[in-house]
Formats: C-alpha cells, structure tokens, sequence
C-alpha cells in the first residue's frame, strides 16, 4: 500500500491543513493501491509564499549554478528510474515493457536536452540601440495529467528550473506515486527551499486555487479542453500568462501513393499505445476510398495481433485509468455503432478473460462520416475511425474538419508530397512518414484551436517561462561627433 500524505513545501514534507483522502485504485485489479492527501487553498496558499520567497534568490543564479542543479537531477532520476517505472506501472496499470521504454526513458531524455540547451540559451539579444534580455517569469503553477505523469511535469517543471522561475506543482491525484518520488528526487539533488513546491489535490480545489493565486505570475496546464478553459477562466482576473496544452483529435492522412501496410500498421500501434490515452494519437484514420477495403485489412489483422492484459503480462495494450474513463469510452463505443459507423473490429465490452480491472477491447470503425461524434470528440481510449476520402483536397479538409489542432500525421511515397500536404494541415507538429520511433525532443510540442496555446520541448519550452525586457539606449548609437573622432 503507498501512502502520498504530505506535500512538499520549502524544502520539507509537511502535513496538509485538511484530512481529505483519495484512495487510489489500481486499474488493473480494481483494487485500492495507496492513499493521496487531498489539498486546499490554504495549502496552495502555503507552497505559492514558499515560492514567491525563493524567486528573487533563484533568479539571480548563473546559469553555471542551474545547469549543475539540472545534471544533480538527471543523475538521481537515472539512480531512480526503477522506483519511478514501478510507480507509473502501479498508478496506470500500464505494460511494464511501457514504463521501461517510453513512460520513464522520454522524460531523461527531455532533461539532458534541457542541460544541453540551457549551455548556450541566449538569454541577451542586441537588436540596434535596445537590448533586449530574457528574464524569469516569476512563480510558476504547473498542472498535469495522469496518462504521461513524469514526462508530462518533467516538460514543464525542467524547463521553468533552467531559467530561474520557482514552482508549485499539482500532479493529478491519480498519478501522485510517481510525482512523489520524483520530488523525492528533486529533494535528493538539494534544490534550494521553495524552489521546487508540490501540493496533491483535484483541479476544482487545488487546481482552481493555484491557477487564480495573485502570486503566481504564469500558469501551465496539460489536460482536457474542458480543465484548460477552466483555468484560463480562474487566471484572467489577476491577467496571469496562461500555457495550454489540451487534447487532439489527430488526422493521420494516407495518402494513395504511400506504402499502406507500413503507414496503416504504425498508425493503428500508435493509436492503442497506453491504451490510447494520449493526447497526440493519431485517432482519425483517412484513408483513399478505392483502398479502404485493404486498410481495414490491414488494420484488423495488426490490432489482432496486440493482446491486452495485466502489467507484467507483455501485453501490448493496458487497462484505462478508472471506471470513469471506461465508462466514457464504453459511451463513445454505443454512440459510434448507433449512429452508423462499421464496427470492424472490438466492441462494447471488456476482453474476454479481463472482468476484473479497467479493460476495452480495442475497437476499430470504417466508414466513419466526420459528422459522428466518434470522429469529432477526443475519447481518450483504443477506438481508432477509418474514414474514406476523394482525392487530396478532399482529405486536407477532412483532416481540417475538427475543433482540435494538437498533432498531424502523414504518410506518402514522396516526401515531397508529404510535405506539401502536411502544409496544409493546421496543427502544432506534423509528422511526416514517422513510425513510433519519430520524436524530435528538440521540436516544439503544442498546439492551435481548441488543442491550446504555447509550446513545450527544447529551447521552446524555455520560452514559456521568460519575459522578454527591453532595455532602449542600452547600446545608444553614436554621436556625429564621436563618429569622426
């Protein structure tokens, strides 16, 4: 049983000010796992001061001393990496081979890019007569989901760090096992007190109280649409930056030149990867009418060969978080065969074998017109659509047909084709002929419409937390006089 009953306030594990407690459930077993203190505002309250004290000492550190801080955390995330893995596996559910490969690996990844950007980060530009100079904004609250728990805070918290910013961080109350060791972490590599603060809670309370908190200068979320309107809403009166990062419903294009056992194959792994449960997957699959008959081939023998099961099983694909998340799913599933799309594969229903635990057959449905809500609404499970498409115009406007604008994908025979297409296509990063393996960490991450505002990765991600200061006359242009002297 984990026990996550204290938070984490300059520099110390401290009790909550009240008693609510989350049981978390294991969504494998269905069975209660450990227990989360549940936060409030006076507790938000508590970890913004610690931060807010820390600021000005923080941002006045070199960036020698930051980059030091910085290797000390990747060193101890390396020493932690097998506590890290068991706690996702034991609040996801997840593959084990997923946790080892992708859910703690990524985020170490994302942390040398930091150190390696932050060696050369031009914080000073000259532009004429003005120096123009990037400070830290200020104290940072950081809210993040479940699905990627330690990339997801790690993208956000590493960058803020590099640049001088203090933070208070609000990791979903479902993934608090890997967030508590990684402030573990972050305690073992001796950040400063108040630098690094961390406070369990749900978003309607701890959420709501660090995204509308007069002493925090920026917020960033990763989430839902529907959490990310919410904690613009509770920013705009203290006019704070806000830095979406929200769901997709992402266009993975087809196109009839391209080689569609190879792009149908990566399309369909991609999408039941962590049960589905990531904002990027590519969930709309278009595809040329004249070849439908053979994706769906495709794709129902490749979802075929993906089992589903425990942890430590193999299995490909894991449970869904909690009986919320299927319920949904299950709700999405009914509502795509009643409004007519083809079910071709999974359905309803958990696998047989699996009663006990979260689990959802994949599902994959063809003909799928882009009015149905399966093709419009973000499901965040294994539900893939097939939609057919006339000619290339007709498929950049079905991939265009959503409120969403997180992620793209294109598969061609020319690159060139591919990258003419994917032009056309507005969303935050398009990704061109790429299987799984296709991740650029130094690419910006992000999105447009209804998928949010900002970027995150690489020096990009340094960006959301700075200031840009204009000094006029720092460098002032020279006198006639001094000219011809």
């Amino acid at each position: 049983m984990r026990e996550c009953l204290k938070f984490y306030i300059d520099g110390q594990w401290v009790d909550p000010c009240g008693t609510d407690v989350h049981a978390v459930v294991d969504p494998a077993t269905e069975q209660v796992s450990g227990h989360v203190a549940m936060g409030d505002a006076n507790d938000v309250d508590r970890a913004v001061n610690a931060a807010r004290r820390a600021f000005d000492g923080f941002a006045a550190s070199t960036r020698e001393q930051r980059i030091a801080l910085l290797e000390r955390v990747a060193a101890r995330f390396d020493a932690r990496k097998d506590d890290l893995c068991a706690a996702v596996v034991a609040e996801l559910g997840c593959p084990v081979w997923l946790a080892e490969q992708a859910q703690v690996p990524l985020p170490a990844t994302h942390i040398q890019v930091a150190i390696d950007t932050l060696r050369d980060y031009a914080f000073e530009v000259q532009r004429g007569i003005t120096l123009v100079r990037k400070q830290p904004v200020g104290v940072c609250g950081l809210i993040t989901p479940w699905n990627w728990p330690v990339s997801l805070v790690v993208t956000k918290l590493i960058p803020a760090l590099a640049v001088g910013c203090t933070v208070v961080l609000k990791p979903s109350e479902y993934a608090a096992y890997s967030a508590q060791v990684l402030a573990e972490i972050l305690h073992e590599a001796d950040l400063p007190p108040g630098v690094f603060n961390m406070v369990f809670g749900d978003g309607p309370v701890v959420g709501a109280a660090l995204s509308s908190h007069s002493e925090v200068d920026a917020v960033s979320i990763t989430g839902s649409t529907r959490a990310g309107v919410e904690v613009a809403r509770n920013a705009a009166p203290t006019v704070k930056r806000v830095h979406q990062e929200l769901g997709g419903k992402s266009p993975n294009v087809i196109l009839d030149d391209a080689d569609l056992e190879k792009a149908v194959g990566a399309g369909v792994r991609y999408m039941f990867i962590n049960s589905g449960q990531t904002c990027s997957v590519p969930s709309r699959m278009l595809v040329p009418r004249d070849r439908m008959d053979d994706a769906i081939a495709i794709a129902v023998a490749v979802a075929g060969s993906l089992a589903v099961g425990p942890p430590d099983s193999g299995a490909f694909v894991g449970p869904l978080i909690n009986a919320a998340q299927w319920d949904k799913v299950q709700g999405l599933i009914a509502s795509g065969i009643a409004e007519g799309a083809r079910l071709v594969f999974g359905g309803t229903g958990k696998p047989p074998g699996l009663e006990e635990g979260y689990y959802c057959k994949p599902t994959i449905f063809a003909d799928v017109d882009g009015g149905m809500t399966i093709a419009r609404e973000e499901i965040f499970g294994p539900v893939l659509s097939i939609m057919p498409y006339d000619g290339e115009d007709d498929a950049v406007r079905i991939a265009n047909d959503t409120p969403y604008g997180l992620a793209a994908y294109v598969h061609s025979g020319s690159i060139e084709r591919a990258r003419r297409v994917g032009a056309r296509i507005r969303a935050g990063q398009v990704n061109l002929n790429g299987d799984l393996d296709l991740l650029d960490p130094h690419s910006p991450f992000g999105g447009c419409k209804m998928s949010g505002n900002g970027r995150e990765w690489g020096a990009f991600g340094f960006d959301a937390f700075l200031e840009e200061i204009a000094y006029v006359g720092y460098a002032p242009a020279a006198t006639p006089a001094a000219a011809g002297a």
